[in-house]
């Protein structure tokens, strides 16, 4: 069966190569994930972490924090698919650790990573599944668990189909800590053991620092010289089709309200020349952040609107902005974290495509943490009462926060499960 796994995972990979060059998504990370560069030496039975990009990454953050404290004498690898999640992993790693990307699910590569890495545990977020890779480890005798688990509604639709070919792959994992009852019943109908299962909620909730950022908020908004009677607007990961709608909305609420900024975050930063040429059609000047110098004469601009390019520091900005819109939520991108601008007890606005953080958006709104709109006007209406009722904008923001801290706690249970099946070596 893997001969024809192996088969069909090639071709495909050959197949996607063109597209990812048209893309412009080709980076050094993924002849790495071929085998070219592994580690120089065998390693002394780390503890391997993996986690597929920025949101996972930074949820394993706290995790592997307390990992080293409960192993102290553990060494750790890390692996990403992402080069952003790559140089946030690189963050936190320490001297001893490793970071690294995530092998490509063909036998001989997988193998080759796990005789190179030779672990004694492989932690994996959000029930990733590569075939490979887990026959591979469990073959090594290597304990596999899986943390922040979850199936979403198109991967169980899908995993339904192809039980019979699943539920092998899913009994080589030794512990299953997912995110709610539900994930536990998905896992269970797919022929999982009860036993295997353990409900301990979200670790992204304990990803959200409450540090003080006083210092840093004064110096941001000295940053983009904002006055104190302006009021940021963040815009935060949106997605083309998403800053028109945005944009549009801004310069009817301006009318009214002058001393509103703008904020853009895309996604992707790399689209920060087709948002400038879009801001310049809605008559605003651009300023990307990349870019920025204090002797700018832009920042003096009434028109101006600001697209933050860079990679990191939005967690920063969310600090000083009064309101926030979650985009990949007004296309069918389905949304993106809420838990940061929470954290910081910000009013959160978001669309109706939230189905990549389905049980969180529910959670906020059944908590009246959050609005939800569905269309440029219902935005530009949720807007308006929020600049004009402060109270109100500011009960929405502390509930957010509330919410985030009456759901902290995930890891220290993760590390609790993961200690009952994992002694170190």
């Amino acid at each position: 069966m893997f001969i024809v796994y192996d088969f069909i995972f090639l071709i495909f990979s050959l197949i996607y190569l063109p597209l990812l060059i048209l893309r412009k998504k080709i980076h050094r990370g993924i002849w790495l994930r071929a085998g070219l560069s592994v580690l120089r030496d065998r390693t002394d039975r780390p503890i391997w972490l993996h986690a597929v990009s920025v949101g996972e990454t930074m949820a394993i953050r706290n995790l592997f924090q307390s990992l080293k404290q409960e192993y102290p004498s553990q060494r750790f690898v890390i692996s990403t698919v992402t080069p952003t999640g790559n140089k946030i992993a690189k963050s936190f790693a320490q001297d001893t650790d490793s970071v690294i990307y995530l092998p490509l699910d063909l036998s001989w590569v997988v193998r080759k990573f796990i005789r190179k890495i030779n672990p004694s545990l492989f932690i994996i977020t959000e029930t990733e599944l590569w075939p490979n890779l887990l026959t591979s480890l469990s073959r090594a005798k290597v304990k596999i668990v899986v943390v922040n688990g979850r199936i979403s509604d198109r991967s169980f639709r899908g995993y339904r189909l192809v039980k019979f070919l699943l539920k092998p792959i899913l009994e080589k994992i030794d512990l299953y800590c997912v995110q709610s009852n539900l994930d536990l019943q998905r896992l269970t109908s797919l022929g999982v053991s009860p036993a295997k299962v353990k409900v301990t909620g979200n670790m992204k909730f304990d990803s959200i620092n409450q540090e003080d950022f006083k210092k840093e908020r004064l110096q941001l908004r000295d940053k983009l010289r904002l006055t104190p009677d302006d009021k940021l607007w963040l815009s935060g990961s949106t997605h083309e089709g998403e800053e028109k709608i945005i944009l549009d909305v801004y310069r009817k609420l301006l009318t009214d309200y002058p001393n509103l900024k703008l904020l853009l975050v895309p996604r992707h930063p790399q689209r920060a020349g087709e948002i400038e040429r879009e801001i310049i059609r809605f008559g605003f000047r651009p300023l990307s952040l990349s870019q920025y110098n204090a002797e700018d004469n832009r920042l003096l601009a009434d028109n101006l609107i600001f697209i933050l390019d860079t990679i990191g520091e939005l967690r920063d900005y969310f600090s000083i902005a009064e309101f926030v819109f979650m985009g990949g939520s007004l296309v069918k991108i389905g949304g993106h974290n809420l838990l940061e601008p929470a954290g910081f007890a910000k009013p959160i606005i978001f669309g109706p495509y939230m189905f990549n953080f389905r049980d969180i958006a529910k959670s906020f709104l059944d908590n009246q943490a959050a609005i939800m709109v569905n269309d440029s006007r219902q935005l530009r209406d949720a807007l308006i009462v929020l600049l004009n009722d402060s109270l109100k904008a500011r009960d929405l923001g502390q509930r957010a926060r509330q919410l985030v801290l009456q759901n902290q706690g995930s890891t220290l249970k993760n590390i609790e499960w993961i200690k009952s099946i994992f002694s170190g070596t």
